[in-house]
């Protein structure tokens, strides 16, 4: 028998932004493959995390997606959705929203975040009282002068990969001390999964370095001429993948333009800091698509009209702290309106 150490990871009810929260189970396997039909669902006090009043306050964690955890011996990551005491959804469960059951959406997701040092809680790279050099030479940049935060950055990337995440790429990002990492998965409640247990590696991971991660998709203030951090959703059904049609691309990206407010009221808060018609985004205000259009709402890459419309779509609007479950079931409800 072995002792395994199980992670149990879930969102909390806070608003308007929902937190990573996770406690460790201790139990004795004999031969763990690591699989869900092994684990038992369990609870957490949910008048601690706004789920729950104080007189009824147990909430269920049901897993839902288990990885090994390449930071513990015998240790494994489970990713849990929240479930009232009913075995009901919580509200706070946008999981369970993803309207995905055969995995035909795929989604590709480009997060974006800013390094922050927690002695001078600025970006990595920013002097005390001043400011480092305009951006610009940032973005993609190698050497210490524009480079911050490298070492922390591949770590997570080795943790992210050990852990069986498919994992597709880093890069700095267009301002100092600002970073992106890309996941893919066949299947939106995956996709969300593995985001969400990146974003728990990473958050991690700081804890040895002295340094925290902000998801704050305008972390610097909405008037500062510094980018902000998005979340872009690249997105693909069976239709987009094959249809070989320009009118269809056409219709699908037309059907965001009437549901832009109820898109928006799920790509994150604060996101009307980003969406403001500069720094390579799409005004709040308007909505608009395009082929290799990086200023639209809605992209269309030209690699996909170059295979004779047949790929997918990228939709630049989701901020760096939004919930890769609510985006995705957003965006899978307007597509298959449109077909």
């Amino acid at each position: 028998m072995a002792k395994i150490k199980l992670e149990y990871l879930w969102l909390d009810g806070y608003e308007p932004t929902q937190n990573l929260r996770s406690k460790t189970k201790v139990e004795e396997h004999e031969n763990f493959q690591g699989t869900l039909e092994e684990l038992g669902n369990w609870s957490f006090d949910g008048s601690s995390t706004r789920q729950a009043e104080g007189g009824s306050s147990d909430c269920s964690l049901v897993p839902v997606a288990i990885y090994p955890d390449p930071t513990r011996i015998n240790g494994y990551l489970v990713m849990c959705e929240v479930m009232n005491a009913d075995g009901t959804p919580h509200s706070s469960n946008g999981r369970a929203t993803i309207d995905d059951e055969d995995d035909d959406f795929w989604f590709g997701f480009e997060q974006e975040y800013f390094i922050m040092d927690t002695k001078t809680q600025l970006p990595l790279g920013f002097p005390v009282g001043g400011y480092p050099a305009p951006q610009g030479m940032y973005y993609c940049s190698v050497g210490g002068k524009n480079t911050h935060g490298r070492k922390l950055v591949e770590e997570h990337a080795d943790l992210c990969i050990a852990a069986g995440i498919n994992f597709e790429g880093i890069n700095q990002e267009v301002a100092c001390g600002q970073w992106e990492f890309q996941l893919f998965a066949k299947g939106a409640k995956k996709a969300g999964d593995e985001i969400w247990v990146a974003r728990y590696l990473l958050d991690r991971l700081t804890e040895k370095y002295g340094y925290y991660i902000d998801y704050h998709p305008k972390p610097l203030g909405k008037d500062m001429d510094w980018n902000g951090s998005g979340m872009h959703a690249n997105f693909s059904n069976t239709a987009l993948r094959t249809c070989g049609d320009k009118e269809v691309y056409a219709k699908i990206c037309e059907a965001f333009r009437p549901v832009t407010a109820e898109h928006i009221a799920v790509y994150g808060a604060y996101n009307d800091q980003r969406l403001t018609g500069k720094h390579e985004t799409a005004s709040i205000h308007d909505f608009s698509w395009g082929v290799s259009d990086r200023g639209c709402s809605i992209r269309i890459p030209l690699i996909a009209v170059q295979k004779g419309y047949k790929g997918w779509l990228e939709d630049r609007r989701p901020a760096s702290n939004g919930d890769p479950y609510k985006i995705a079931a957003r965006i899978i409800k307007t597509v298959k309106s449109a077909l």
